[in-house]
């Protein structure tokens, strides 16, 4: 195994014995196949492979990590991750019943979920196989979620988690300040997201999702916004252009978005109402920071951004205030989110020590486009803490492309 991908694997393993100790789970059982084509999520943070044949891997409060699979993928799984592994020639079933009479657990978690994609790992078709051996077993109705497992293992990051974390955001951020030198009015919304997918191969990173919409590049009012892909749209004097976007470091990924304004003819400063909406976009996010701690629903820290935007007369964002971040961009069932049906239960979700977090905000400037600014904090026992050095002031593009800075002006206060 990779040393580093080894002490992750070893971590998180132990942090899911804790986990199922403190949630009294006494067997976690993951049931899988062809993770190559169809991968259970909570893999990446357990085991790093794939594994062909149905597989069951199995873990408890005690400390026990069993892998039944396939027996040409015995080794590659003993490579991997610290399980005790058996092979199998013809069925799963015999060899998983046994192990499961030995432990003979109270309760069984398997991966399904309604809230949480991350948790929805184990496939219909695999519920039916699971349930189709356990029958005629005392097991078969021992089964529950591993819902609440799975948010506590993805949201609380270790410290080699948030360092890789740390690390995707700063490359984010250098990537920003190159926009910022290259970019003028006249270009195009595809030009600006060429240049950042340039930068991204010149560094050797990875898009942090989905590479046509990572960037996603949106200038002026008749902008399309987030989740959509840059246009042939002209950048223009007096456009407001924002990018949501970030890089995989070591396997872990940022999400930031950044705001610009384009100096229109006689202008030295944005207008007032451009102003005013930064503005009053930057306390929205100071007011959210300022709630997010151990212990509070997801609902109420978007709720005094969301109040933030509302009483200063613009329109609410149509989306969360914000989400987990970690392997993947969005990672973790925790949100910050509205009481909202395509949320489920997550707005009550509570805040936990050591999740990691966006807060993005939006808000639409008449004539302009839209201002919206993406920070990233790891929540700590008193409050959160920034990740990502804020963006406190627009960052404004002159004639020519004269600009001012887009970091922050004191790094030394910005992240604490």
């Amino acid at each position: 195994m990779r040393k580093n991908e080894d002490n992750i694997r070893i971590q998180k393993l132990d942090q899911a014995r804790s986990i199922l100790s403190e949630k009294g789970i006494d067997c976690w059982l993951i049931f899988v196949r062809e993770t190559s084509s169809t991968p259970d999520p909570v893999l990446d943070l357990l085991l790093g492979t794939h594994c062909t044949w149905p597989s069951a891997f199995l873990l408890t409060p005690e400390g026990k990590a069993r892998a039944i699979v396939g027996s040409l993928d015995v080794q590659n799984i003993r490579d991997h991750a610290p399980y005790e592994v058996t092979g199998y020639k013809d069925s799963i079933a015999p060899d998983l019943i046994r192990f499961l009479s030995e432990l003979n657990p109270k309760n069984i978690a398997i991966n399904y979920s309604q809230n949480d994609v991350m948790a929805d790992g184990l496939t219909h078709g695999m519920y039916l196989m699971l349930t189709g051996y356990l029958q005629g077993t005392p097991f078969q109705d021992r089964l529950v979620s591993s819902e609440a497992v799975i948010s506590a293992l993805r949201g609380r990051k270790t410290p080699e988690e948030v360092r890789r974390i740390r690390l995707a955001v700063d490359a984010t951020l250098k990537i920003f300040d190159a926009v910022t030198d290259f970019v003028k009015t006249g270009m195009s919304e595809q030009d600006v997201a060429d240049f950042i997918r340039r930068e991204i191969r010149k560094k050797k990173l990875e898009a942090a999702w989905d590479p046509d919409q990572c960037p996603a590049v949106f200038t002026g009012p008749e902008s399309a916004g987030a989740h959509a892909s840059p246009t042939e749209r002209i950048i223009r004097p007096g456009h407001l252009m924002n990018i949501d976007f970030g890089v995989k470091k070591q396997d872990y990924a940022a999400d930031l978005q950044r705001t610009w304004y384009f100096l229109d003819a006689g202008e030295d400063s944005p207008p007032a109402d451009v102003e005013k909406g930064f503005r009053i976009l930057h306390e929205s996010i100071r007011r959210a920071a300022a709630l997010l701690k151990p212990g509070v629903m997801g609902w109420t820290v978007d709720a005094a951004a969301r109040q933030c935007i509302v009483d200063a007369g613009y329109q609410e964002y149509p989306h969360a205030l914000g989400h987990q971040i970690g392997r993947r961009a969005h990672d973790g069932s925790g949100l910050l989110c509205p009481k909202w049906d395509r949320y489920k239960d997550l707005p009550y979700s509570i805040v936990e020590e050591d999740q990691v977090y966006t807060l993005e905000p939006r808000l639409h400037v008449e004539d302009h486009g839209i201002v919206t600014v993406e920070e990233m904090v790891w929540v700590k026992k008193d409050g959160c803490i920034f990740l990502s050095d804020p963006q406190e002031a627009l960052i404004v593009v002159g004639p020519g492309g004269t600009t001012t800075p887009v970091r922050s002006k004191s790094e030394s206060t910005s992240r604490s």
